[in-house]
């Protein structure tokens, strides 16, 4: 099978690699195509990639274009992992809306809003090439905002594009663990969008065991979510939100924390990013090594400033391996193989929650398998949870309306209804500062 990856020259392709290279049953993926725009990062991923495989037999064939024709043609597999607007985007984004006293995070609030309006243009003619030169193809989306981007290529690919993200499985997998629970063998009771979800329930066995974390307070206290929105709230709740909920519930706390860090994480990256990619342009540089050593430290800072907000401490050695590589690869292998499993994906709503229309891109557990995602029926939201959910998705489908009009107007619109922004004059103010730092908005009119 011929997998391409889109945004091939990012930082972590090579943990998509990796799980392809433990992957050694028949019809697994024989050669990877890498697209990027920037040659000089392609050739170090490339680098990393083959020493990463060396001494691995039959490892996948690898290969690097900057023709983005030439690498979705033939392909069975699209991974969309693309970044407009590179990680200095990430951290104007952050900086315009700091400046302005609302959250600049990559897709939560303002800086998700902007990168959404320079992003969905992009996706869009990469769904519509994808129609064109590898129909058969499944796009499997990893581009953030992943809900909102899904939901623009869906318009062209219908449900042959699935979002997918670690946050939900990861969050599973830590209550699963201080429950004593087997995480394979648990069913997660999740449903919302993404980096905007609750577990509800966690059973084993048929039995929710979700109630009994809820009565324990040292034990809900003991992991990270715990940590971070503090047992008191959770219990209020009656449920475990995913980690990005807490730019919502401690807004202020968290916008505070941003403006008097040092940098802010888009700030971070750029600079450890670059000082990789520049050690990368020594021949002599032992690729695997430095980019294990780069990764480390990047896991390690993930969500910094909230933990700090919340007096979370460090994060668990258990939570520092990532995971969105072998979400990534359950599904692939589930749909290539018929093998049916159960993941947490980004998906079509069909008519899973009754408050959102059909085609609205929702994140619930679903039955996998070669015919693609199946969302599986849920219960209906709490009336908070519905709220936010509603409000949120009506906003995603103003960043949606314009994109495809280039309307300012819809684009002011889009920020000022975000319930992180609040105020119509500070919508305004906000998409003059993106506009004036991001070429890739001068679409809007």
């Amino acid at each position: 099978m011929k997998l391409t990856i889109l945004g091939g020259g990012g930082f972590r392709v090579p943990l998509v690699y990796g799980a392809l290279l433990q992957d050694h049953a028949e019809g697994r993926v024989t050669h990877v195509v890498l697209h990027d725009l920037d040659p000089a990062r392609l050739s170090a991923v490339t680098r990393v990639l083959a020493e990463q495989a060396a001494g691995v037999p039959d490892a996948p064939e690898v290969s690097a274009t900057t023709d983005l024709d030439e690498a979705l043609r033939g392909a069975d597999f699209v991974f969309s992992a693309i970044r407009v607007g590179g990680l200095q985007g990430r951290a104007d984004d952050e900086r315009v809306a700091l400046a302005e006293g609302v959250l600049g995070q990559e897709t939560v609030g303002a800086g998700g809003i902007a990168y959404g309006l320079r992003t969905v243009p992009v996706a869009v003619d990469i769904a519509r090439r994808v129609a064109r030169l590898a129909p058969d193809a499944w796009v499997i989306n990893f581009t953030n905002p992943a809900g909102l981007v899904t939901e623009a290529m869906s318009r062209h690919l219908g449900d042959r594009v699935i979002g997918i993200c670690d946050s939900p499985v990861g969050l599973g997998r830590r209550i699963a663990r201080v429950l004593g629970a087997n995480p394979k063998e648990a069913w997660i009771d999740y449903v919302g969008l993404n980096h905007l979800g609750w577990v509800r329930g966690l059973r084993v066995a048929g039995r929710d065991e979700l109630p009994r974390l809820l009565a324990d307070p040292d034990l809900l206290g003991s992991f990270e979510e715990g940590k971070l929105f503090g047992v008191d709230w959770l219990r209020s709740l009656g449920a475990i939100p995913n980690e990005y909920l807490h730019y919502y519930y401690f807004n202020r706390e968290a916008v505070r924390a941003y403006q008097q860090a040092e940098k802010t994480r888009g700030a971070f990256l750029h600079d450890q990013q670059a000082r990789f990619y520049a050690e990368m342009g020594n021949p002599d540089a032992p690729a695997w090594k430095v980019w294990n050593q780069t990764r480390a430290e990047r896991e390690a800072t993930y969500m910094a400033e909230n933990r700090e907000t919340a007096g979370a401490g460090e994060r668990d050695e258990d939570d520092l391996s990532g995971g969105y590589e072998k979400v990534a690869l359950a599904l692939m292998r589930a749909i290539a193989r018929d093998e049916r499993t159960t993941l947490i994906l980004n998906v079509r709503n069909q008519r899973t929650l009754s408050v959102l229309d059909t085609d609205a891109v929702i994140e619930v557990p679903c039955l996998v398998d070669a015919n693609g995602a199946h969302p599986v029926t849920v219960d209906p939201l709490p009336g908070h949870a519905t709220g936010l959910v509603c409000a949120v998705k009506a906003v995603e489908r103003e960043v949606l309306a314009a994109a495809d009009s280039g309307s300012r107007a819809i684009a002011v619109k889009a920020f000022a209804l975000h319930p992180l922004v609040d105020s119509v004059n500070v919508a305004r103010r906000l998409v003059e500062g993106y506009t004036e730092v991001h070429p890739g908005l001068a679409y809007l009119r």
